[in-house]
């Protein structure tokens, strides 16, 4: 199973053997994650592994999901702060599955409060992880999201890797399942929007939803050797349709 394969397979674990993971695979998600450009790669972050094993952990029991280990991610404060950790996250959780593991994004979990901050890094999400019990995996058709009919305007006739791209950006996670993306589609481009709330601008949980789903973008655009851009065009900015506001475009390049 590669990362592409995990977007299909994977879903959330909330059910835990406490037993240690090997220390090559630790060692392994470390160098990962050193590996993954970010999606603001001007932003620097650093990720913390802690050790529940023994379960000492226990305010994370109460709040969250108790396993074996938690993945701690810290980042600096600047813009799209929020969107870059989901980007990061979302593929550290794909590569945990891809070693048999199942994963848990913990969204009200914090470390010890002397843990939230790394010097001048914020601690931003928790991620839980180890050896499911039960599978940590399910079939794409199982995936509780909505059909693309319901999240996509199609402008043009979309071609079979755009398809690809919807699909994997269908199944991404998000908080409550809120699935807040919408899809503008042309022939060579995406331009995403999210569903307005009473904030006027994107919400702590939701701008991390979206860095997500633009991991599952990239992902799938990396397998299918395809060269997609995610940039911000200010000419769509001013084109918001009802109840949605614009996020970014996906842009493949010619």
């Amino acid at each position: 199973m590669n990362l592409y394969e995990a977007i299909f397979l994977r879903k959330s674990v909330r059910n835990y053997e406490m037993e240690p993971v090997s220390g090559e695979i630790l060692q392994e998600v470390r160098e990962f994650y050193g590996e993954i450009e970010g999606l603001n790669p001007g932003i620097h972050t650093e990720i913390s592994i802690i050790d529940n094993t023994k379960g000492k952990n226990r305010m994370m029991h109460i709040l969250g999901v108790k396993a074996p280990y938690y993945l701690a991610f810290y980042s600096e404060e600047k813009d799209l702060t929020q969107m870059n950790a989901g980007y990061i996250m979302e593929q550290i959780a794909l590569f945990l599955c891809t070693k048999g593991l199942g994963t848990c994004f913990l969204g009200g979990v914090k470390p010890r409060m002397t843990n939230n901050r790394r010097g001048n890094l914020k601690f931003i999400i928790m991620l839980a992880f180890g050896k499911s019990k039960g599978s940590y995996t399910r079939k794409a058709v199982d995936a509780k999201r909505m059909e693309l009919k319901e999240l996509c305007v199609y402008k043009e006739v979309p071609r079979q890797w755009m398809k690809q791209l919807l699909e994997a950006a269908r199944l991404a996670p998000s908080s409550m399942n809120s699935q807040p993306w919408r899809f503008v589609v042309y022939d060579n481009r995406i331009h995403v929007f999210a569903k307005k709330h009473n904030m006027n601008h994107l919400g702590k949980f939701e701008e991390l939803n979206f860095g997500i789903m633009f991991s599952h973008l990239m992902v799938v655009a990396e397998e299918l050797w395809l060269d997609v851009d995610l940039i911000r065009l200010e000419d769509i900015t001013h084109k918001n349709f009802p109840n949605n506001q614009y996020v970014l475009s996906a842009i493949l390049r010619t």
